[in-house]
């Protein structure tokens, strides 16, 4: 038998954080999807409804990395109900050239935190406006806060401005927020107020419902959409996304069926997909990015299995070195 690494989630906290070689590690994901023999299934979901709970499965090897990572993602979303999260998971990291399991990674959802923002980073570097300074936040969970974290690692942002649906939250996040960093920070009691001017937009909510709409479209704006991950999910009108001068999905295969895309495809707004490219495309240089400041961008991500592989190795390498987990067998 083989030994195996057991990684907690404190293991990978001390050893992984969202900084630009975790942005680095995500970025070669998307340009390997583009430039390499990527395999990458389908994601495998299960839905218990009656326990309001899903449960994603999500895989890739990625040629070139000594091992491949099986994601298992549940979200049981009357968890807080009970005083439990509503989000957990674990990795199991396997050898590319053997199979074997060569460690297990029980991070509770915080290497998926780390590189869902670090993808948000990756397409705000590819596609916004290298002076982009505000940032609209649509959504006011932690992963509005990993967004303006890993962003402010690729453009100089100096103003937030934060709508939730829940008022007080935005203004308990925006003043969180402010007790962190010298940003200029303002809660907003509309998309509207939100969107006013701002350089970059980033959705990040579980919204059934457009949030963004046509006439928040301005010259030179920049939209990361990343939570429209399932089917019942739609933050960006399908009009809006119509009318947007470059569409990037991050996989077009999984947009189609689970993004905003798949909302503008049902709606009829969208038919021809000549134009569309994936993030990698345009990392590799395949297919352009931002022609000019004028253009208004949407980068449409629904989290890959080449980020959960590329992120999981990451994190195995840093706690080898680091001497971190417990051993067993060999």
């Amino acid at each position: 038998m083989s030994e195996v690494t057991l990684l907690s989630e404190s293991d990978l906290r001390a050893c992984v954080a969202l900084d630009v070689a975790s942005v680095d590690a995500i970025e070669q994901a998307f340009r390997l999807l583009a430039t390499a023999a990527v395999a990458m299934p389908p994601i495998l979901r299960l839905d218990i409804p009656e326990h309001n709970g899903e449960v994603d499965v999500k895989t890739a090897y990625l040629p070139g990395l000594e091992r491949f990572a099986i994601k298992v993602s549940p979200g049981f979303f009357d968890n807080p109900k009970l005083g439990l999260p509503s989000l957990n998971g674990m990795m199991m990291l396997l050898s590319a050239r053997t199979g074997l399991l060569d460690a297990l990674l029980l991070d509770n959802g915080y290497l998926t935190a780390v590189r869902t923002a670090a993808a948000g980073a990756v397409a705000a570097r590819w596609l916004s406006r290298e002076n982009s300074r505000s940032v609209a936040l649509i959504g006011a969970g932690e992963q509005a806060a990993l967004q303006l974290q890993a962003l402010r690692l690729v453009r100089p942002i100096d103003e937030v401005r934060i709508w939730a649906r829940d008022a007080s939250k935005a203004e308990g996040f925006a003043a969180q927020l402010g007790h962190a960093s010298p940003l200029t920070i303002r809660p907003c009691v509309s998309v509207d107020q939100a969107m006013d001017g701002a350089d970059i937009a980033i959705t990040c909510t579980p919204s059934r419902e457009p949030l963004i709409e046509a006439r928040h479209l301005q010259p030179g704006l920049h939209i990361t959409a990343m939570g429209s991950d399932a089917e019942h999910k739609n933050e960006i009108a399908a009009q809006a996304l119509a009318r947007v001068d470059r569409y990037v999905a991050d996989r077009l295969s999984q947009t189609r069926v689970l993004g905003e895309l798949h909302h503008a495809l049902a709606a009829g707004a969208v038919s021809d997909e000549t134009g569309f490219a994936e993030l990698g495309q345009i990392i590799a240089g395949q297919k352009p990015g931002r022609n000019n400041a004028g253009q208004i961008t949407l980068c449409d991500l629904t989290g890959t299995g080449a980020q959960d592989t590329a992120i999981a190795n990451l994190a195995f390498e840093r706690a080898l070195a680091a001497g971190k987990g417990l051993r067993f067998g060999g």
